[in-house]
Parts: C-alpha cells; structure tokens; sequence
C-alpha cells in the first residue's frame, strides 16, 4: 500500500441535504480552491491544498474530527515569531500532503525524530489546518511586542461578558489559534502536536479542545448532523456553494485598506465552549424539547409545519391563539429575520470530555463560527439568545475567543505574511 493512502477504505462524500445560520441547535467570496478536497475514492488518498486564496478549513466540508488548540507567544522576538509562521507553514503543506512535518530530510539517529511518528502511513485524511490571531497578540498587559498594535483590526473586539456567561479563562483565549480538522482523530491531534513541538520555546499551548462529530455542514454534498440533545444542528447553515451568502457574511472585503488591508479575503472566528446539561434534558418530555428548540425532532421540520428545509412560519397560531413556534424557542430567536439578516458559517462540533466529578457528563458543542465581522454577525445574536432562549437554560458556556482569520497562504509565502510585512 502507498505511504500515503489511509489505512481505512476511502467513504465517498455523505447524502445531499442542505444546512444555516443558527448560533445553537435548529434553526462570500468566491469559495476558494483550497478548500475543495480531491474526490473521494478508494484509489486517491483525501487530501486538501494548503496553499490558496483563502485558508481550508472554513468552506472545505466539515470532517468528522477536530483538534482546536490555542497558544501563547512566550517570546517577544518579531523575527522569532516571524520564523515560527514560516515553519508553521512549510510543516502545514507537508502535513496535509500526508507527509511527514518536516518533510523526509535525512534524520540523525542520535536527535529527536523530525516528526513524532503516530500518523505515519496513515494519509491526509482531508487534514485541515486554518491560523488565527487573537487580541492580545497585538497588545498584551499595554504592550505592543511585535510592533502591530496599529494593525488590529476594529473588529477583533475582546468579546464581552454575556449574560449566564460561566467562563474558564483557562479554557479561553489565546495569542494564536489553530483548528485541525480531520477525518481520523489521530491525523488532527498529530497535526496540533507537532506544530507545538515545532513552537516549543516561542509559543507554550494555552488550552485545547478535541471534538467529534460535525454539528454543522458547510456543503451540499452533506447531510445535517444532529447534535448531543439529539436534534439536527445547522440545517440553515451558509454553504461553499453560496459565494454571494459567503460574500455577504464570511469574507472581508478583498479591498480593505489601511491596517485592515492584512485581512483582505480573510474572515473571523468565534469559539465558544457550550457544556450541555444532558441529564436535566434527558429528563424532559419531548413535547418540552420541541417546544424549546422550534422543530420536530425526528425530521427536523419547524413546528409550523413542512420538511426539515421549509422556512418556519412564526405567524402560524396554534391553540389558544399562540404561536406554534414559541416566543422564546431557539429557532425563532437566531433566525436571520430576528437578527437583521445576520448569517454565520458554523462549523462546530461535539464534545466530551468525561464526568465532572458530579456523576455528570461533562459534554456538548464547541462551537465555532466563521464571520465577516463579530461586532455584526455574533455579538448581538448571542446576545438575544443569552436573555431570552427557552434552550439557555440547558446551555452553560465555559470558554470563548475570538481570532482574526488572515486569508490563505501564496506558495513561497506564510501564514499571516501581511500583518508583518513592513
């Protein structure tokens, strides 16, 4: 077998099946090369370019697996910094070749090996690697250590306190991020491992995340998850297949100028860490849980009727003269027609991460959303939802960040090349 094709048979692209914009459970640009991966077939290994206009990792369709790590920059060294990126981003092309980290250079048998090993033959697996940069990377504690400070964008924001808000800042944060997505966990979390070994000395891993199971789709191609509470998640989800939706919401504008010039074809993300209080909704009914979230549960429809895809009807009366869809229900309250047409590429994922001591399940969503400006497309949306959703009840959020998402990588350049050019 060649080194490069995975050990598993390759599964063709999932059911048609379309999924939006919606900040919890229910409800651009032209999409770049890059983040279309080679066909899926049981004769080519799955692998998604690294280098193109726009990072892989946003509209490429979401893979089954996620490794989400944050850093700290713990030298303050521009050219350091400088150097990292750069390897950052020859170790990034190699990776998500299916090669090694650092390629196959001859390795002396009395140094640490070149690569840590654990994801040898077992291909690309669609790996993704998408870069960000958080606030305090251009000033921390009052200091401008890199000299950028002048270069942060108006709306990488520190994102406020919300109400309900219970949030880690261990769990929060970060000078750098980096997502992996894959479709084999072990390819992800060695793709975060040997990007800190590289750093090791200029950057210190500040928290990380793994996830499973996609709670959104991002193509067409793809069918609409279900989430830990058992409904489908994301069915209004932006697609690749939208460049004007993907325009609209997702990507800056190409010709930003001045110190936003750097994020021309880039876009933001926004994590949140949402814990689930599975036992508490285990235990209620499911008219309650489909009174809470807006939607049948089996198909998906909204509860004014019709298939998973129909446009909910919130003027439809029920008994009693009240809305079928309730005031407060989840679906209802991120719709875009709540939200001034506000849309997000969501991209999130399961998680679980044990018990808490407690005899509870330590689980739910991570949640990861790709928008063209936060100030717009997130904060006023997660505001709504924090004072007013029937599901926040259910819902603790224990970790958040927010990272400026530079465009992709031109062959002989790397990975945030504009913010340091002079």
């Amino acid at each position: 077998m060649s080194p490069h094709v995975s050990r598993r048979m390759v599964v063709g692209a999932g059911g048609a099946g379309v999924a939006a914009a919606g900040l919890g459970f229910g409800s651009g640009a032209i999409t770049a090369k890059n983040d279309e991966p080679a066909p899926a077939t049981s004769a080519a290994p799955r692998r998604v370019p690294f280098y193109g206009p726009q990072q892989a990792g946003i509209t490429t369709p979401a893979q089954s697996q996620m490794h989400f790590a944050a850093f700290d920059v713990v030298t303050d060294d521009v050219d350091e910094l400088i150097r990292l990126l750069k390897e950052w981003t020859a170790a990034s092309a190699s990776m998500t070749a299916g090669q090694p980290a650092e390629g196959s250079a001859s390795q002396s048998y009395y140094a640490p090996p070149s690569d840590t090993g654990e994801a040898q033959d077992m291909g690309a697996e669609n790996l993704t690697l998408t870069f960000g940069f958080g606030p305090t990377l251009f000033t921390k504690a009052g200091k401008d250590r890199f000299g950028i400070a002048g270069k942060r964008p108006a709306a990488l924001v520190d994102l406020p306190h919300f109400p309900g808000d219970t949030i880690d800042k261990a769990r929060s944060d970060g000078d750098l991020v980096v997502q992996a997505c894959a479709e084999d966990p072990q390819v992800a979390v060695h793709a975060i491992r040997n990007l800190a070994r590289i750093g090791f000395g200029i950057v210190a891993m500040r928290w990380s995340q793994l996830g499973f199971g996609r709670t959104s789709s991002t193509s067409t191609t793809q069918s609409t998850p279900r989430n830990l509470f058992g409904f489908k998640d994301g069915t209004a989800n932006i697609k690749a297949e939208e460049p004007k939706e993907l325009a609209e919401h997702v990507w800056v504008d190409s010709a930003a100028s001045g110190k936003e010039s750097w994020m021309g074809g880039g876009t933001y993300l926004v994590a949140r860490r949402i814990r689930m209080q599975i036992e508490t909704w285990d235990r209620s009914s499911l008219r309650e849980q489909e009174t809470i979230i807006g939607r049948n549960k089996a198909v998906g429809a909204p509860l004014s009727g019709g298939q998973e895809h129909s446009a909910p009807n919130f003027e439809l009366k029920g008994r009693g003269d009240t809305p079928l869809i309730a005031e407060d229900a989840h679906v209802r309250l991120v719709h875009p027609s709540a939200n001034k047409g506000v849309k997000m590429l969501r991209r999130g994922y399961n998680y679980t991460d044990g018990s808490d001591g407690l005899g509870k399940i330590d689980a739910g969503l991570f949640f990861i959303a790709f928008v063209v400006d936060p100030r717009t497309h997130f904060i006023p949306m997660q505001t709504t939802i924090a004072r007013g959703d029937a599901l926040s009840e259910y819902l603790r959020h224990t970790g958040s960040g927010l990272w400026a998402v530079p465009p992709g990588v031109r062959e002989g350049g790397y990975i945030g090349q504009g913010l340091f050019a002079a």
